[in-house]
This record gives structure tokens, sequence and C-alpha cells, in this order.
């Protein structure tokens, strides 16, 4: 089955993919029509879901709770980034950026003072550099490659740690017995004093580690959120799902195991 990736061509979505699913990736120009496609049950899907630096990103856990998908894999890439430039970075009139990158490289950026305009890939801010001679573009070392760029200034990254991990979808879960995480979508629905309190507690009675937790707007008006919660694979996990279940609505967005990346 088709595996499909965030493009164009260039991009650390790509780069990943290509490593883990060879010839088998296609490119489609945003997270949200990979996700739709996905939930249609013909193709698998490959996206960021959160960043050291940046944290999570929006538009795949937008999708997540939009669409009937599941978790069945993770991946990590540690993530640098690198000024492509014609000219001296301190002539540029412009830098090209995806919102993530820009703000991964935040502090470059604002020492430069060079306007930044958000493009929807890496590989797209290497796309749009090419139409004008003082302009710049953030990209990985493989889009400037892959579209003859000169390299002005090499690692630019707020952290030398910078890391973005991915997940890989599927309208159906994956049965493996080696899962090690899962993720939850919990929707609170109402609002009341101690409601997140109770929530944690369900897994700290039972010695269940989150690895991460995460709020996003419920789309039902101001203060009101839904939370992605992942954790650790262990005993009591079922018996703690079905006591959320009962104060709050619960979505399982899979259990899965972290995927061997080869050369990384």
């Amino acid at each position: 089955m088709i595996v499909l990736t965030l493009g164009p061509a260039g991009t650390f979505s790509h780069e990943l993919a290509g490593r883990l699913y060879g010839d088998d990736v296609a490119l489609l120009p945003t997270i949200r029509s990979i996700i739709e496609h996905v939930a249609g049950g013909s193709a698998r899907g490959f996206v960021p879901i959160e960043n050291s630096e940046a944290g999570g990103v929006g538009e795949t856990l937008q999708g997540l709770a939009e669409f009937g998908v599941v978790i069945t894999g993770e991946a990590y890439m540690p993530v640098r980034h690198h000024l492509a430039a014609r000219e001296d970075p301190s002539h540029l009139a412009v830098i090209y950026a995806h919102p993530q990158t820009h703000e991964q490289c935040s502090v470059f950026l604002d020492g430069l003072g060079v306007e930044v305009v958000h493009t929807s890939s890496n590989a797209a801010s290497a796309m749009a550099m090419q139409k004008d001679e003082y302009a710049g573009a953030i990209v990985s070392e493989t889009a400037a490659r892959i579209y003859a760029l000169p390299v002005a200034c090499w690692d630019i990254q707020n952290s030398r740690t910078n890391t973005t991990r991915f997940v890989e979808i599927s309208a159906v879960p994956r049965e493996n017995a080696e899962c090690t995480k899962c993720s939850l979508l919990v929707d609170p629905e109402i609002d009341r004093v101690g409601l997140l309190a109770d929530i944690l507690g369900v897994f700290a009675r039972r010695g269940i580690n989150l690895t991460r937790i995460e709020s996003r707007p419920s789309r039902r008006g101001i203060g009101r959120y839904i939370f992605f919660i992942d954790l650790e694979v262990s005993e009591g996990l079922q018996e703690a799902r079905e006591e959320l279940k009962e104060m709050t609505t619960v979505r399982e967005l899979g259990c899965y195991a972290r995927m061997e990346v080869p050369g990384i």
C-alpha cells in the first residue's frame, strides 16, 4: 500500500519516509489532505506530530481529531536547518521558511533581522527563493541538494538536539504484540474544578507513565479543550481506559511501536 507524506520533494517528511518505505511513497501538498486520504482507506500516511523545540504540529493534531484514522507507528528524526542564499545573509530582502522551521530557528532569524515569509513546507521555501536573487530559504541539506541551492549558513536551529517525531497513520489499527506506546484523544465536554487532576489521577494511581499531554481547542468556544495523551503500555492500561470513559469521551488513537530508521 502506498504511503502518503508531505511534499514537494525535499521535505523532512519525504526524506524520512523514503528511508522507511523506499519507493512506495507519494507526495501531497498538505498534512490535512494526507489525513483525509488515509481516512478513506486507500493508503497509509506519514506525518510530523511534534518537535522538541516548537511542540505539537497543529495541522496533524487537528486532522487526528477530525478524521477516523489511528496511529500505527512512530519514528524520530534529528532535524538540522540551513540558510540557503545566493547573497550575503545581511543583504537579503526576504527569507522563506515553514512556520515550525521559523520557530526552530528563531534565534538566528531574529538576529539577522530579515523579513520572514511563511511557506507550506521546507521544500516550498526552496522553490520560492529561486524566484528572487535577494531571497533566502531555510531548508534541509537534502532540499538544498535537490534544488541546487548554495548554503550560506549551516546548522542554524536553536538547539543541537532538535528532533521531530513522526507518526504512521492508517484507517485501521495495526495488530502488533510489541506495542510500547498508546495514544488517546480525551474530550471532557464539560468544565469543572479538578477535572484535569481527575483525568491524570486515573493513570497515576496505576503507575502508568504519560509521555506527552497536549491541549487543543475543542472549537466549541473559548476555554473549551480536548487533550491528546500519549502513554507507555503497562499493566492496568485497560482498566484506566474504562475508568476514564466514565468521566469523559475517549477515542483511542492506536497502540504502536517505534520504527527503526535505516541510517539514523
